[in-house]
């Protein structure tokens, strides 16, 4: 009942806290005869790494990956999955525990904090501990486990929004988000993120961000009626990352505002399955793939940690002010674009072995 694990096939279950000397993940349910590298789980990693912009935490983590079981090295010199659990290891590198000794008594309003304290009597005040978004590293490290599996499927993220600020989609380039640091498919949108983000930063403060994933070449019937239908498995699984506070499958709330007629993804004859005309149902119905792109997008809050003096109280029941010093993202959402790659790969992957377990 710790709930620290999810999945039911491809399961994984990650361990570590912000400033412990390591965090990491346990995947079971990796197929063998896969080839896995340290390489191919780094790549991913070193995308969501602090430090590699003025537009996040300064805090210098290499994130490096050691793989510490569940794989093989041939007579081939591959290395290639056993079948049985995988285990990953990062080390954490770079904390500063004191940044954090003047809260260790108040609680932050917007984390975590508080209820902690109030469920298990006893919090980590040191970066949040274990409801930190350094915990999000080791999710990527499984999540590239996950792409293994589903191999011919691609997954990719990107920022859409930030603060009030929205992409243009008529300039929607997925090659632009390698040339900027904000994971942005629009080039004219991040010139006007990067001056934004650097006011915010300056004054101390955060904003909040939508990310959209989409996953490619997932065929149709993955999923499964009633209760494991694989849109809400995404949602949860969105829903866990931190900081997300809303989450939509294609159209989403949009479709509120359509008539039937626009809503309905009308479908015509095509050389191996049906062709959509639209894909409002983000490429899933009644819980099932339709072989058409899994679209996915989550809202993700402002950073809890801020300079601007806030009221609170303490774990005394007094009332006080907090500021949070400290190294901290002005906008957490730029490096959850891989946390959201990573848990769409891990429940695909899932779903994957599930329906091959159900109907061969």
């Amino acid at each position: 009942m710790s709930h620290n694990s999810f999945g039911h096939l491809f399961r994984v279950t990650t361990f570590g806290e912000s400033h412990g000397p390591a965090l990491g993940a346990i995947v079971d349910g990796c197929p063998p005869n896969i080839p896995l590298e340290a390489e191919d789980i780094q790549v991913f990693l070193d995308k969501r790494k602090p430090g590699q912009s003025r537009f996040t935490t300064q805090r210098r983590e290499a994130d490096e990956v050691k793989i510490l079981s569940g794989v093989f090295t041939g007579g081939d010199g591959r290395q290639v999955t056993t079948g049985t659990p995988i285990a990953l290891m990062i080390e954490n590198t770079d904390q500063r525990s004191k940044d954090y000794g003047e809260i260790a008594d108040k609680y932050r309003p917007g984390h975590a904090d508080y209820v902690y304290d109030a469920k298990y009597g006893v919090r980590d005040h040191r970066g949040g501990g274990r409801s930190s978004a350094r915990e999000t590293a080791a999710r990527v490290a499984a999540g590239a486990v996950a792409r293994k599996v589903i191999a011919g499927v691609t997954i990719r993220g990107a920022l859409v929004q930030i603060g009030p600020h929205k992409i243009d989609r008529a300039h929607f380039d997925w090659a632009e988000i390698d040339r900027n640091p904000l994971f942005c498919p629009d080039a004219r949108t991040a010139e006007i993120w990067a001056d934004y983000l650097d006011d915010v930063r300056k004054d101390g403060s955060s904003v909040g961000a939508v990310i959209e994933i989409v996953a490619e070449g997932v065929p149709a019937g993955w999923g499964a009626p009633v209760y494991g239908k694989l849109d809400a498995d995404l949602a949860a699984a969105m829903m866990s990352i931190n900081a997300v506070k809303g989450v939509e499958i294609g159209a989403g709330f949009a479709a509120a505002a359509l008539t039937g007629e626009e809503n309905a993804d009308e479908m015509r004859a095509g050389k191996d399955r049906p062709t959509f005309l639209s894909n409002n149902a983000g490429g899933v119905l009644g819980g099932i793939s339709t072989g058409q792109p899994v679209v996915v997008r989550f809202a993700v809050k402002p950073t809890s940690s801020i300079l601007t003096p806030r009221r609170t109280i303490d774990r005394f029941g007094n009332e006080t002010e907090i500021v949070t010093k400290g190294r901290h993202d002005p906008c957490v959402g730029i490096r959850a674009v891989p946390v959201g790659e990573a848990m769409m790969a891990c429940v695909l992957a899932d779903h994957f072995l599930r329906h091959r377990g159900q109907v061969g």
